[in-house]
């Protein structure tokens, strides 16, 4: 598909991009045309979006049915006082605009579920996951690894957070294919195990750490530079300020 050039006010606006050897006008060119997918316009999704918009991604695909409440704010960061009571969508829209009126954003209003994941995620080209329970973590990565869609996967408990890339349909240079979701995490942990954010809390500057990862990923995949976390899950510890990487594989 062929992309406008990029016009002089996007030059200017991208100019730190651009300068970049590894991503330059041709690389700006892929992030116009990308279409990524956001699970979540909440802690994680909050950065997503916002960074991915400053990048000049051409359209971000929001899913998320819930509204803003004042809870929120003290991380969801997209979202602010006035926009309380309103869609989470339509308010991470309303903000992005406000960023960069180039990016096209498009709603999702619902909960992403086994029977609609397929069908929301083939329409795009990346996958980040802000979503905050395993259900809906095992639908959104069984539905990308069908679609052949690269998944952007984190999650964050008090002080500590982690991100993953999930890319189960391609092969390593090994020829082995990369591990899956299900390889990571075989099964759900018992109900109850693992408490909310609402029950146990959270940092909100480490919901901030977390997405401008996930962030970071998605511009590398789609400019297709730099070795994405593929067989990698980099844990942060925020109190510790430390960060740790390990290595996981598929059986096969």
């Amino acid at each position: 598909m062929n992309t406008p050039a990029l016009s002089d006010e996007e030059l200017e606006r991208y100019a730190r991009h651009v300068v970049l050897p590894e991503i330059g006008g041709p690389g700006q060119q892929k992030l116009k045309r990308a279409r990524v997918l956001v699970l979540g316009a909440g802690g994680l999704g909050a950065p997503v979006l916002e960074y991915l918009a400053a990048a000049g991604v051409g359209t971000l695909g929001i899913v998320d049915d819930d509204v803003v409440s004042l809870s929120n704010l003290q991380r969801q960061i997209i979202h602010d006082t006035g926009a309380i009571g309103q869609s989470k969508g339509e308010s991470a829209r309303a903000a992005i605009a406000r960023i960069n009126p180039h990016v096209t954003v498009e709603l999702h209003t619902l909960r992403l579920t086994v029977e609609n994941a397929a069908e929301i995620v083939r329409g795009y080209d990346v996958v980040v996951d802000g979503s905050d329970n395993f259900e809906t973590r095992y639908a959104l990565a069984d539905a990308c690894a069908a679609e052949k869609k690269p998944l952007v996967h984190a999650a964050v408990g008090r002080f500590d957070g982690s991100v993953t890339v999930l890319m189960p349909f391609a092969t390593g240079a090994d020829g082995r294919p990369h591990p899956s979701y299900r390889d990571l995490f075989p099964e759900a942990p018992p109900s109850g195990l693992v408490p909310s954010c609402a029950t146990a809390g959270v940092v909100g500057a480490l919901t901030g750490v977390i997405g401008t990862l996930q962030a970071m990923e998605t511009i590398k995949l789609i400019a297709g530079i730099g070795e994405p976390l593929v067989g990698r899950l980099l844990l942060y510890d925020a109190l510790g300020a430390r960060f740790d990487t390990i290595r996981y594989r598929s059986p096969a």
